[in-house]
């Protein structure tokens, strides 16, 4: 087994969940999962697989939507159990410098997210779900219901044999600031549901 540590994490609000790491070859040393009550009793849990963005959950930035669709699934969770995995993989896989850069771009220039990831040589999303699969199997979930908006990490995690037996739609957080980065990432979905 890959599970490294497990500890107890009680968190404003009353929820106490487990805080996991794990020792996965070749996977970000600070990966991790957070395990809500009952996640264990569920025939099939919830599963929120959510990708590191530093500018969002440190400190509240109103550029994109991940921020909110984790408090989503943390609010559910705390409630009715569930699993999120941690991952570290900045700005779509590119990192925090790059991803600053990008943001840089699209002041100075008026280009989306995904031209800006482009510009600077990046592809429009680097991230990689095969470390979130590899966690998954070693908690001993090979059946989720996956909490994402976001068609290829459901088509990924299958790849790597997690059974996706539900998608659920998160909810949409629009605001002033995020309406063209929330629009630039419907046309990255509506181009994956098309292969």
């Amino acid at each position: 087994m890959a599970v490294r540590k497990k500890v107890s994490l009680p968190v404003e609000g009353g929820a106490t969940p487990q805080m996991v790491t794990f020792d996965i070859e070749g996977a970000h040393p600070d990966n991790f999962a957070l395990l809500f009550d009952c996640w264990d009793q569920q025939d099939v849990p919830s599963v929120r697989v959510h990708s590191e963005c530093i500018t969002v959950d440190m400190f509240a930035s109103l550029r994109c939507d991940c921020g909110p669709q984790l408090r989503e699934a943390f609010n559910k969770f705390s409630h009715a159990g569930g699993v999120i995995l941690y991952l570290r993989q900045e700005g779509r896989g590119i990192g925090l410098k790059a991803k600053i850069d990008a943001y840089d771009l699209q002041e100075r220039l008026g280009v989306d997210t995904n031209t800006a990831n482009i510009m600077l040589g990046h592809a429009v999303d680097e991230r990689n779900y095969r470390d979130a699969a590899s966690m998954l199997k070693d908690l001993g979930l090979h059946h989720i219901r996956l909490l994402t908006n976001n068609p290829d990490k459901v088509a990924q995690l299958e790849d790597h044999g997690i059974v996706v037996i539900e998608h659920i739609q998160t909810e949409v957080y629009a605001n002033p600031h995020n309406e063209a980065y929330i629009e630039a990432k419907r046309g990255i979905g509506h181009t994956l549901e098309k292969r």
